[in-house]
Formats: C-alpha cells, structure tokens, sequence
C-alpha cells in the first residue's frame, strides 16, 4: 500500500514539473522570505535537499527528515543577505521514541532601521522605520515503517513594515523514502507554505479626505480606508533522489537532484552533492534553478568539519556556504549543527 503510495507521489510530482505555465507569476505572492532556504549544508549543495533531510533544517526542507533521528539535535544558521537585510533561522528537534519525534523552527528576515524621508524633508522627518518577518514553526515526523517517513510542520507567519502588518497560517507537509537500489536511494518529496492569504493592515492604511474638493467649507477630515488586495503565499511542490555514488569506510559521495514546481515562477531543478571523509570533513558543490531562464547567478559551494565534543558521544558541525546571485552580488552563510 505505501508503496502505492510513493508511486502515486512520484507520478504527480513528475507530471507537475512538465506543465509549464503560459505567462510567470514573478512577484505575485507574499512572504518572499519564505523561499530562502536555511542551512549551510543544503545551502552548499544548491538547495537540492528535499530527500536528504539529513539535519535539523529538515523542518525546513522535508519535515518527514527527523522522522529517523535518534538524538536531540539544533541548528543555527545566519546570512548576510541581499540589500543589507539579516536572515537567520534556528531548529531544535526532540525524538520521542516509539511516538515520534518533533521540532521546532524559528525564521526571521530582518533590516536596520532607515530614515523616514518625503518630499518635503529628503534628508529625513527625524523618525526611523524598520520592516522585518519572522515564521515560527511547529513539527511533526514519524517512521511509518523502516523505510517510510512523513513529517507536518503547521506555522505561523508574520510581516512588518513600519505601521504596517500582515500575517498567515500554514502547513508543510513531507514524506521520504529509502531504497536498496543503487546505494541506498532516497525518494522525498514535500509540498511547503499551503495556507491563508496575506493582507497588510495598520494605521497607515487610513487616509483623511474632503467630501467635495469642489465647494468650500466642506469636510477635509472624512476618514477613508485604503482598500489593499490579499495575497497568496509562495507555494511550493518539491521532489527529489539522492544516493552515495562513493560509499566506503573512508570516503563517501552524495549525489541530489530535485524539481521544484511553485505557485510564483517557471518549473526549474537543483542539482548537489557532498564529499565527505571519514564523516569529519566535507566538501559540497551544487547549481540552483537550472532551466530558469531569469535566475541570477545559481552555483553554489561550502565546506564542513565535524568534531566530537570531548568526553562524550556528542558532536558539533561547523558549517560555510557561498551562494552567487550574479548582479545581486552573493551570499556567505554560517550555520552550527549540534547533537546532543
């Protein structure tokens, strides 16, 4: 039955990546910040992770991910990002034994604040604004079988811009599964951001008008609201394989590819892998968005080194990331992995 299941996945997701939409949809959902992708490692390989999971940034990725783990395991993850803003993202993951395990995520796009400026006062009013969004995320993940997983993140959404405001709800939901073919290949696939629309609301939005800008002594302090468009969030549909190309007592190489169909652009693939040695050092390449005719830049590079903390069985990963943006410059990232 499941693997009718995961039969039935594959065939739509496939199916998904072959309709081509007859005009983009570019700039036309809310919560952009909801497709930077968290993680030096799955950052590193080009954002092809959604079967890999194999950190606490999989309740980002493929919820279904921490399904398997067996330890307490948290994430940091920063990035100077694009336009002077500051992404960062933090995941904490709790096995529950026989019940499941579940986790936790925390999102936040933030800027400095800039000066409030008009036409009268180009050099500023005196008052500063600042814009900024967070998502708080709460998951679930259980192994169904020794090789099916599936995982639900439901979260809550939040947007700011100076007086202004807007938030939403919404689930992901993820399923992964492992393989004895070719090294053990994995098959995951998730469907990210499914819930209400954004709609900006605040002080802002009430204007004071005249009744009839044509006759004198008429009323100029009638208020009006300034009617604002509600807006969807950028869905996502993801389905990808990886597997260990190379798998020995000393080396191993991880090969990924996904698809991505979203709400908000043209069907495109990222493409990854990792080279490790001895699971203490590893290297990892990988190119986003091939077949996206408008991306900027896409390849992207990091290394890792993973130490066993003293005296114990516990570890720390420390983790970079090198993502080109072509005319948008780039983007370093730095992320700690700790199990404990």
């Amino acid at each position: 039955m499941k693997i009718k299941i995961i039969t039935i996945i594959i065939a739509f997701g496939l199916s998904s990546v072959n309709l081509l939409s007859q005009t983009s949809k570019v700039g036309t959902t809310a919560a952009a910040f909801l497709e930077i992708g968290p993680g030096s490692v799955a950052t590193g390989m080009g954002g092809a992770f959604v079967s890999v999971a194999n950190d606490a940034t999989a309740l980002y990725w493929n919820p279904a991910g921490i399904g398997n783990f067996t330890s307490n395991e948290v994430t940091i993850f920063h990035a100077n990002w694009i336009a002077s803003t500051s992404f960062d993202y933090a995941a904490l993951v709790l096995p529950l034994g026989g019940v499941g395990n579940i986790g936790f995520s925390f999102t936040s796009l933030s800027m400095a604040d800039e000066k409030v400026t008009t036409v009268d006062q180009p050099e500023g009013t005196g008052e500063y604004y600042s814009a900024g969004d967070i998502a708080v995320g709460l998951s679930y993940a259980r192994n169904l079988t020794d090789r099916f997983a599936i995982g639900f993140t439901a979260k809550y959404i939040q947007e700011t811009i100076w007086h202004e405001s807007a938030s939403a709800v919404a689930v992901d939901v993820g399923t992964i599964f492992r393989t004895d073919l070719l090294n053990g290949l994995v098959i995951g696939a998730s469907i990210s951001n499914f819930g209400t629309q954004e709609k900006m609301n605040g002080s802002d939005i009430r204007t004071f008008n005249r009744i009839d800008p044509t006759k004198l002594g008429s009323n100029n302090q009638v208020p009006f609201d300034i009617e604002l468009d509600s807006w969807d969030l950028p869905f996502l549909f993801q389905i990808g394989v990886s597997t260990n190309v190379i798998k020995n007592d000393d080396y191993r190489l991880l090969v990924s590819v996904d698809a991505l169909h979203p709400n908000n652009n043209y069907e495109s693939m990222n493409i990854g892998g990792e080279f490790s040695f001895r699971d203490y050092l590893f290297v990892r390449g990988g190119y986003r968005n091939l077949f996206l005719t408008d991306s900027e830049g896409g390849a992207c590079f990091g290394i890792g080194v993973n130490s066993k903390l003293l005296f114990s069985e516990d570890f720390v990963r420390f983790d970079y990331a090198f993502r080109n943006f072509g005319r948008l410059n780039y983007v370093h990232t730095l992320s700690v992995d700790i199990k404990f």
